[in-house]
C-alpha cells in the first residue's frame, strides 16, 4: 500500500519539538547513573549516544548522497544485518567518547542537532540514500531524526520517573514509514506503535532488569556498555 509522505511543515515542527524535549528533560536529571529503557545504558550513556547520533546525522546530511549511511543501505542487506551493523557502530562510538559530564554531551547534541535543522530545509529534496531501489530524500531522513529524538525524550522521561508523549504522534507514524524503511511498524495507537516497533516496552520500568556494569555501582559518565546494544535498544536507537 502506498503511503503518503509526511508533511514538511509538520516534520520540521516535530524535529524541533524533539530537540527541545530532550533539552528540557535533561535539565531535570539529577542522577545521570539511573537506568533507562535502553537496557544496556544508564542516562549518561544515553546522553553520549544522543551526541553521537546528532553528529552522525549532520555528517550524513553534509555527505549525502555518498555518506557512510547511504553506502550501508546501498548493500540492500536484510533488516537484521542493518540492525546489527548500526548497533555495533552505536556501541563503538559510545565507547570512545571522552569521559565528559553528561550535560556537556547534551550540549554537544544540541549544537549538532541545531546545525542539522539549519541545513535540511534547503536540501530537502536531495537524495539521502537508496534502499532496495527506492530513493529516500533528506526530508525522508528528517522524519527518521524526529522519531529518534522523540523516542529518546521518552527514554529520558522514564529514566527520571515521568512520562512523555509527543504532540503529533501521527506524524511519527508517517515519518517512520519513509525514514525507517528497513523496519516494520506495528498497528495500534500511533505513539505506542512507535515505542513497541522500536523495541521498547510502554510499561517500562515495570519490566526493568537490574542494571549491570561499573556504572550501576557508581561509575562515571564515561561508562562503556559491556555488550553492544541488544535487540531492545538496537531496532531503532
Amino acid at each position: 500500500m502506498e503511503r503518503t509522505p509526511p508533511d514538511r511543515h509538520r516534520v520540521l515542527e516535530s524535529y524541533q519539538d524533539g530537540v527541545h524535549a530532550i533539552r528540557a528533560l535533561a535539565a531535570q536529571v539529577g542522577d545521570w547513573n539511573v537506568p533507562t529503557p535502553c537496557t544496556e545504558w544508564l542516562a549518561a550513556d544515553l546522553a553520549g549516544h544522543l551526541r553521537c547520533v546528532a553528529e552522525n546525522f549532520l555528517e550524513y546530511l553534509q555527505d549525502s548522497p555518498d555518506s557512510r549511511l547511504a553506502k550501508l543501505f546501498a548493500q540492500d542487506a536484510a533488516s537484521a544485518v542493518l540492525i546489527r551493523q548500526q548497533a555495533r557502530q552505536n556501541a563503538t562510538e559510545l565507547a570512545v567518547l571522552p569521559p565528559e559530564p553528561a550535560p556537556s554531551r547534551i550540549m554537544a547534541f544540541t549544537v549538532s542537532a541545531g546545525a542539522y535543522a539549519d541545513l535540511m530545509p534547503e536540501m530537502w529534496d536531495r537524495t539521502h540514500l537508496i534502499y532496495r531501489g527506492t530513493k529516500y530524500t533528506v526530508g525522508d531522513h528528517a522524519g527518521a531524526a524526529c522519531v529518534e529524538w522523540h523516542l529518546h525524550a521518552w527514554d529520558l522521561a522514564r529514566a527520571i520517573g515521568t512520562d512523555y508523549r509527543p504532540r503529533d504522534p501521527e506524524l511519527l507514524v508517517s515519518a517512520w514509514h519513509w525514514g525507517v524503511p528497513h523496519l516494520p511498524l506495528g498497528p495500534g495507537d500511533a505513539w505506542e506503535a512507535v515505542l513497541c516497533s522500536s523495541g521498547r516496552s510502554p510499561g517500562w520500568p515495570a519490566e526493568q532488569a537490574p542494571a549491570q556494569g561499573p556504572a550501576a555501582r557508581g561509575g562515571g559518565a564515561g561508562r562503556r556498555p559491556r555488550t553492544p546494544p541488544g535487540a531492545r535498544s538496537a531496532r531503532l536507537t
